[in-house]
């Protein structure tokens, strides 16, 4: 037998490791979300030991209210994994009203974490995780204080391409520093945090010193000291320098050599202008994106071979698209014009990875996933260790790939929520809406804890899906807590007024399930505030008027659907249009039109997952008992392999 390094637990033919936080079969990495990962390692670390359902609440969801059924759903994702059987248990024992024993004999690593600077990545089952913190303004010059965000990015890109280590991207950085303070003991416990590299600037009229240090974060000790002094105007360089003496500390990767991107400029203007409005994006507020543009335009106009600021107008342009989308008929010109910046950057610098998954993610929106796809393994062949490339190929894959690809955004950024939904797509689609259902809570779960932060990645849509869900299962109390939770989040950031309206339309629908349909449409008309001409609020609104006897208000409602569905055609977006048709039809008695409308729908399914919310559509539920039904949904688990 092997023997068991650091950091692994053993047991059967399994490995957990918690570095890597994996789960593994043999050389078979096996798919889990860290929640399980983190309740395996609770209950290895103890083997034979009872822990209290309380002890696990309290270790899973730290100062977050959960029922019993979260705890019992994340020991049967756990138990799926194992291939283990609850009556006949051979890893996770229930004892009845008390808590979980792990009852399999473990073999344990010494568990020390190893120092960053001995950890050279080979043949290691993990790689130690470095992050960069903001570098402070020591000399408080105000005009400077966009170079503390953009030394901070530019040091991260740069340590990402040359070290034997997993360098976490500033995303995680900032929303982990919102959530727990700069406290690097908190930031490691928050993070998984090896190495921290903390630095300063400080300006002394038009000469600059910039110092860095690589800090064991467990221990706080100084492993590595860097400093470059030098022209403002010569910051480039000075970061540059600043990155060469920490990766050769720390541990480059062979034959790996710096170089000067186009993704980045010699121009110091461009590169404020180009920072600040980064900043500006990262907001995901109307205002400050269209500020954010202006910036990346100037930076444009500055050095016209500035890729990366090609890539932050292709963003902001597409922000402005998804805005749009309020319209059935939305701004193609927008996307198109995203597109652009963003095949501009790539003539620029074919090897900027940033740019490749940026267009992947612009081409699902554009129905072209194909090319998406094969754009996002570019991005991750380019930077494999940044978890947002991963997150592009999941986003343009579908079954399996995708269900690999978000094991690996997890693996790598555990507190990204959205992951969990574009997962449990796909299980809908499965069939496997218990499985789905764990996914979602999961991910509610980390978005909930986050729910006071402005992010760069809002995971909007969680309570809402779980509200479809559980409403399949015919829970109505349940669903309905699930679409007020999802109300409450506002709509303040990108896609929330979305979601919100979405809330508002499940709501309807659970109130139409339990019989009061009147206050369905109160439901629906708050829906068709935010979305005016929403097709599918449109059809649940008629649904409502016909339940509440209203028969003429509802032809008008289902008028109004009619001419929304051919606006929808018109504007480009005919898989929307043809399953709205199919909601129409279904709620007007026509359900062989509406079974030809969802045949239709697979057979010229534009995107790979075009229809995934078939199984749990309520509006679809006067179709779930005729014979070519079930064989549509065959037909989605087969595809959703």
């Amino acid at each position: 037998m092997q023997p068991v390094s650091a950091g692994q637990y053993r047991f059967g033919p399994f490995t957990v490791e918690t570095g890597a936080y994996r789960l593994t079969r043999g050389d078979a990495v096996i798919p889990v979300s860290p929640k399980i990962i983190d309740l395996l390692l609770y209950l290895v670390v103890r083997p034979s030991a009872l822990i209290s359902k309380e002890e696990l609440f309290k270790a899973l969801w730290p100062d977050v209210a959960v029922t019993d059924n979260a705890l019992t759903q994340v020991v049967s994702e756990l138990r799926q994994a194992l291939g283990d059987d609850s009556s006949k248990p051979t890893y996770v024992q229930t004892v009845a009203r008390r808590g979980y024993r792990f009852i399999a004999p473990v073999a344990a690593g010494d568990g020390k974490a190893g120092r960053a600077l001995e950890l050279d990545g080979a043949g290691s089952p993990a790689l130690p995780s470095v992050g960069v913190l903001d570098f402070a303004n020591v000399s408080k010059d105000a005009s400077l204080d966009w170079l503390s965000s953009g030394i901070a990015e530019t040091v991260t890109n740069d340590l990402r391409a040359a070290l034997q280590a997993r360098t976490l991207d500033r995303t995680r950085i900032v929303e982990a520093s919102r959530r727990v303070g700069s406290d690097l003991g908190a930031l490691r416990r928050e993070l998984q945090l090896d190495l921290a590299v903390v630095g300063s600037f400080q300006r002394s009229g038009e000469r600059l010193r910039i110092t860095a240090r690589a800090v064991d974060a467990a221990s706080g000790e100084a492993l590595a000291d860097s400093k470059a002094d030098g022209l403002l105007a010569d910051v480039f360089d000075l970061q540059d320098r600043i990155v060469a003496q920490l990766s050769a500390a720390i541990g480059s990767r062979s034959g790996t050599a710096l170089r000067r991107s186009t993704r980045e400029t010699s121009s110091l203007e461009a590169y404020q202008v180009f920072t600040e409005g980064r900043v500006r994006l990262e907001t995901l507020e109307g205002a400050q994106v269209a500020r954010a543009i202006q910036d990346f335009e100037r930076a444009i106009e500055l050095d016209s071979r500035y890729a990366a600021s090609h890539v932050g107008l292709g963003n902001a342009h597409f922000w402005q698209y998804e805005m749009s989308r309020a319209r059935n008929q939305p701004d193609a010109g927008l996307l198109a014009k995203a597109i652009d910046h963003v095949r501009r950057a790539i003539e620029l610098d074919r090897d900027l990875a940033e740019a490749h998954a940026t267009l992947a993610f612009l081409l699902v929106s554009a129905g072209r996933s194909s090319e998406a796809l094969v754009s996002a393994r570019r991005a991750v062949t380019l930077e494999p260790g940044y978890w947002g490339h991963h997150f592009r190929v999941a986003h343009a894959a579908w079954g399996d790939e995708r269900l690999r690809s978000l094991s690996r955004v997890m693996e790598l950024y555990p507190d990204f929520p959205f992951a969990h939904f574009e997962a449990a797509m796909v299980l809908i689609a499965r069939g496997s809406l218990d499985r789905s259902e764990s996914m979602l809570r999961e991910g509610a779960i980390v978005q909930d804890r986050q729910a006071h932060l402005r992010q760069r990645y809002p995971a909007r849509g969680l309570h809402w899906l779980l509200g479809l869900v559980r409403l399949a299962h015919g829970d109505v109390a349940e669903a309905e807590a699930e679409f007020e939770r999802e109300g409450a989040c506002g709509t303040g950031q990108l896609y929330g007024a979305e979601f919100v309206m979405n809330a508002c339309d499940g709501a309807g629908f659970a109130r139409l399930h339990a019989g009061n349909p009147q206050r369905a449409v109160e439901q629906f008309r708050r829906a068709l505030e935010l979305f005016p001409d929403h097709a599918r609020s449109l059809v649940g609104l008629g649904a409502a008027l016909s339940a509440a006897k209203k028969p003429r208000d509802a032809a008008k409602a289902f008028a109004d659907a009619a001419t929304a569905i051919d606006a929808l055609r018109r504007g480009g977006r005919g898989s929307e249009a043809t399953i709205a048709e199919a909601f129409l039809n279904a709620s007007t008695g026509r359900p062989a039109d509406a079974l030809k409308c969802l045949r239709s729908l697979l057979e010229r399914a534009e995107l790979p997952f075009t229809g995934w919310t078939i199984p749990i559509e309520p509006l679809l539920a006067p179709l779930r008992s005729e014979p070519e039904f079930a064989q549509i949904l065959t037909t989605l688990t087969d595809r959703a392999r």
